[in-house]
């Protein structure tokens, strides 16, 4: 019986066991799913995660994105800078983007807005910012190979592209690029978005916008466009480089025929028009004018325009994009004249020789001629540090006579003791003891060495004045002017052993003109944005009165004889006050700066010519060793002669001193001498110190003055000055 039961037991429990796998069984193949379920399950994850995820990151994305407003997206584009006239154009300012000029959408003719249309976004009215169909264009090009079939961005993605969230290859800015086009087609009108497209997208030929585009390839302004020559610039957008037809016609025609044949789907032209329609000739790319280069002078012009601009705050962005009317102060026939007076002596030179030209407007300070090279992009002249040779004496004479000490002062002219340094004039040439009027006209470095040291602070004195009148307190290449490392000059000061600029001589000589008021030289009048703001005016420029008035006019009227004195460069009916000067070679006895610096009421004017390269300036129209009042004489009689003629000529408020001196051709003595300090090299003066420099040898035409000539009888010469009551 147990047997029995226990077979039983295994019998009820293997059916028992057999039941619990019949359910577990049951149990699993209820939960198994058809492979075609799994296969739909996994889909619509994927579709979820691809489509639902995205379309919530996107209407999120959307909701906190802010559209910029059309006024607030400013693209770059070419600023101009003109002459006083507003109207001759000097030079353009061209940001690195090209050559960019804004335009508003209804100068645009329509068939090239169309032709546009046709080669990058046919359904650009009627679509939301980003198309469907246009990514499928741009995936069928793809697969067939076929480019011209069209891009996949429309014209409000490739704006958003360039002009806000940039062109990193990423998902990111992909997914930033398609919420902006979205929203800004609901915030900005469609002709808006076009027209912010065709002032930005680049055409080739550094063209950026419709307007440049034009002008590359046709050479002509955007409204006189043919449907023809409108369907060329379109056709480039896609591939400017290698589209060009200049250099790739074959695809530039295919890609060309594309858009014309678009336009007929468009209903811009109809079959016929288009069958006639004939690929037009584009100008040589080489010949295009990219005016990003000034010719000329006007180059370094431009340089001084844009460093007042950073001055007066207007920055480089701003010059960039607003599309600038910078008017300067420069007088276009002044300059010419100003770059024909050099000219007519530069050129016999080679280019060891050198010239700069200043011409400043004392009453309001503006630059009015300016030369400083011939080289646009090259080093300028008129802005470098040179020594000045004799004609910073005005300067010293201008700090004794505002310390009150005369013009007619009696100045011992005879060998001087500077520091280690014995100072004579050269070839022994004295007046004895003479006025500083009469040492002025000489050049007499003796007489202004003991003037120097009379002063209350010595050469501090000079420098401290030179500063007021309008010497840069630095310069290029040098942090401190008129300074012997940081500390207080030598008294070779006065006889031009530092370094001024073409500039500061122009501007010392101005406000010296302006009866002592000194008003900053600039170059720019005014500067007005395309709306018309004025972001700077100069127009009616304060002056400063940084000295006695009748300390100038007394400093002027001892330089009223010396144009005259000086080799016969009298102007034409006019009053003038003048200074020339030299600056020495070494101890060579040859020269290697050479100055002419004068003044008319309306015109101050800075000449400098020198040999740059460490050799002898020799003068090519008067031979011999180069003095101030020879060829920089010339040019500077030449520029002013012509500069004036329609001016009336005005006279000195304070007069100007009489000559009455005896000499042939305009009262000039013949047998002055003019003295500047020794030096060894463009760089800097020798450590000897300043000495004598040789005369010049006389004018063929009669009267000398700088130099030259037999010697005078001095005490005669004495008694004259004198009984002209100088």
């Amino acid at each position: 019986m147990t047997n029995d039961n226990s077979s039983n037991e295994d019998v009820n429990g293997a059916a028992a066991s057999s039941g619990d796998a019949g359910d577990n069984l049951r149990v699993r193949t209820r939960r198994r799913r058809p492979r075609w379920r799994r296969v739909i399950t996994t889909v619509c994850s994927v579709i979820a995660v691809l489509i639902i995820v995205p379309l919530v990151a996107f209407f999120a994305a959307y909701a906190v994105t802010k559209v910029p407003q059309p006024e607030e997206l400013q693209n770059n584009q070419i600023s101009n800078i003109y002459a006083a006239d507003g109207s001759s154009e000097l030079a353009r300012i061209v940001p690195p983007e090209g050559n960019r000029e804004n335009i508003d959408i209804n100068e645009v003719p329509e068939h090239v807005r169309n032709a546009v249309l046709s080669a990058e976004d046919r359904d650009f009215y009627s679509n939301s910012g980003f198309s469907v169909t246009g990514f499928g264009r741009a995936a069928i090009g793809q697969l067939t190979g076929n480019d011209s079939a069209g891009g996949g961005s429309t014209i409000t993605q490739q704006y958003v592209k360039n002009a806000v969230v940039g062109n990193e290859r990423s998902l990111v800015r992909k997914g930033k690029e398609l919420v902006v086009s979205a929203k800004m087609t609901r915030e900005w009108s469609k002709d808006e978005i076009l027209e912010a497209y065709l002032n930005t997208i680049y055409f080739g030929r550094n063209a950026y916008g419709i307007s440049a585009a034009a002008k590359a390839y046709f050479n002509k302004p955007v409204q006189e466009l043919t449907v023809e020559e409108g369907a060329v610039l379109a056709a480039s957008i896609q591939r400017p480089s290698q589209l060009d037809p200049w250099t790739n016609r074959p695809e530039a025609e295919d890609r060309w025929n594309y858009v014309m044949d678009g336009l007929v789907g468009l209903d811009s032209i109809d079959r016929n028009q288009r069958s006639a329609a004939v690929y037009p000739e584009t100008i040589d790319p080489a010949t295009v004018d990219q005016g990003s280069i000034a010719e000329g002078t006007n180059g370094l012009i431009k340089s001084q325009v844009l460093a007042e601009l950073a001055a007066n705050g207007i920055s480089e962005e701003a010059v960039n994009t607003g599309g600038l009317k910078i008017t300067t102060t420069i007088d276009s026939a002044k300059q010419q004249s100003m770059v024909d007076a050099v000219h007519s002596r530069l050129d016999s030179y080679g280019d060891d020789v050198r010239s700069a030209g200043v011409s400043v407007n004392p009453k309001t300070g503006g630059v009015e001629a300016y030369y400083g090279g011939d080289d646009p992009n090259g080093f300028d002249w008129a802005n470098a540090g040179l020594q000045t040779g004799s004609t910073f004496k005005i300067v010293t004479l201008a700090a004794a006579v505002e310390q009150g000490i005369p013009t007619s002062a009696m100045y011992d002219s005879s060998p001087v003791t500077s520091g280690d340094i014995t100072v004579t004039n050269d070839s022994g040439v004295t007046c004895g003891t003479c006025s500083l009027a009469q040492a002025l006209k000489m050049s007499l470095n003796t007489s202004f060495i003991r003037l120097t040291q009379s002063l209350d602070n010595g050469a501090q004195d000079v420098a401290d004045m030179a500063h007021k009148l309008g010497a840069a307190e630095s310069i290029p290449g040098t942090d401190q002017t008129l300074t012997e490392n940081g500390e207080t000059p030598y008294e070779g000061i006065t006889l031009g052993q530092y370094q001024s600029r073409p500039l500061d001589m122009a501007s010392i000589l101005a406000t010296l003109t302006n009866r002592g008021k000194y008003i900053p030289p600039h170059f720019v009048e005014k500067v007005e944005t395309q709306s018309g703001e004025v972001l700077l005016d100069n127009s009616e420029m304060e002056g400063t009165q940084v000295i006695n008035p009748d300390t100038a006019d007394a400093v002027i009227s001892a330089m009223g004889p010396i144009a005259g004195y000086s080799n016969n460069h009298d102007l034409a009916g006019r009053q003038s006050a003048a200074k020339t000067g030299t600056a020495q070679l070494g101890d060579t006895g040859q020269n290697k700066d050479a100055w002419m610096i004068g003044s008319t009421p309306q015109l101050a004017t800075a000449v400098w010519m020198g040999n740059v390269n460490g050799q002898p300036l020799v003068d090519m129209t008067y031979g011999g060793s180069m003095y101030g009042s020879m060829s920089p004489a010339d040019i500077w009689k030449n520029f002013m002669d012509a500069a004036l003629v329609n001016e009336p000529a005005e006279n000195f408020e304070g007069g100007v001193a009489a000559d009455t001196s005896t000499g042939g051709g305009g009262g000039g003595w013949t047998g002055g001498y003019e003295s500047t300090p020794q030096e060894d090299t463009q760089e800097g003066p020798a450590e000897e110190g300043p000495a004598e420099e040789a005369p010049a040898p006389q004018d063929n035409g009669g009267g000398t003055g700088e130099g030259g000539g037999e010697l005078p009888d001095v005490g005669q010469m004495i008694e004259d000055f004198l009984n002209g009551g100088n």
